[in-house]
């Protein structure tokens, strides 16, 4: 196990699925967490799950204040930040571009996209005045390439990739390790939602297909350590066989 005592991490989208495991994965390493989603009563029970080193903060990251006041309670709580993991992300309404609701398609925009944003500008200033931190940004294969009906997740993944390969662009020389994980398809609320679409080949998968939440949480604490070091700036893909053997996932 990595060791993360005393430092503090913030989860966004933490209240289910990759976000919950992380928190247990980074908690069970010693750090303390802040739990941010707009699920309040699911991450109030999973910061009671975890104890008095894990904080709930109900927040819509699609809001630059609301997740500006979760950083300064979290730095309120435990002293500082150390970790950002952006990892909330929608993808409901599936659509064709043809037939999209408009400001639907804008909402996954401002939370998948804006949200990630909105993270990184509220931890930054943060991380650089304490000499450093790390920023990890949950992508996917859709942002390298287009799915069918799931235009706007693409081009907000797309978009998030950007940003954190921006980061490191104009942070890495402040000690900020900015690095984005993509960790392929992941037996969530969110494939359940995907199946019931049935629209493009992954809403066809066999659920045995999709990898644990836990994998991607252990890559994202390992993603924390010096051995990640040669892909700063870059985006880890869970689909590699060699860095699941790094990460020791089977």
């Amino acid at each position: 196990m990595h060791e993360m005592s005393g430092k503090t991490v913030l989860i966004t989208g933490a209240s289910r699925g990759i976000g919950a495991d992380t928190a247990r994965a980074f908690a069970a390493a010693g750090a303390n967490v802040a739990l941010v989603a707009r699920g309040a009563d699911d991450i109030r029970a999973l910061a009671d799950e975890i104890g008095p080193g894990a904080v709930a903060l109900p927040c819509d990251v699609s809001s630059y204040p609301a997740v500006e006041g979760a950083v300064q309670a979290t730095i309120k709580r435990f002293g500082g930040l150390d970790v950002l993991i952006g990892n909330a992300g929608v993808i409901e309404p599936i659509s064709h571009i043809a037939t999209a609701d408009p400001e639907a398609w804008g909402g996954v925009i401002d939370i998948n996209l804006k949200g990630v944003f909105h993270g990184m500008r509220a931890a930054l200033p943060v991380m650089v005045a304490a000499g450093g931190g790390t920023i990890l940004t949950v992508s996917s294969g859709a942002a390298h390439g287009p799915v069918e009906a799931w235009s706007h997740y693409c081009a907000s993944k797309a978009g998030a990739a950007m940003l954190t390969r921006c980061v490191d662009k104009e942070n890495g020389s402040a000690g900020i390790r900015a690095m984005g994980l993509s960790p392929g398809t992941v037996a969530t609320q969110m494939q359940r939602d995907i199946k019931a679409s049935g629209i493009n080949p992954v809403s066809q998968l066999d659920w045995s297909d999709h990898i644990p939440p836990d994998w991607p949480a252990k890559a994202l604490l390992w993603m924390c350590t010096a051995n990640a070091d040669d892909w700063i700036g870059q985006e880890i893909s869970l689909r590699d066989p060699d860095i699941r053997k790094r990460v020791d996932l089977t």
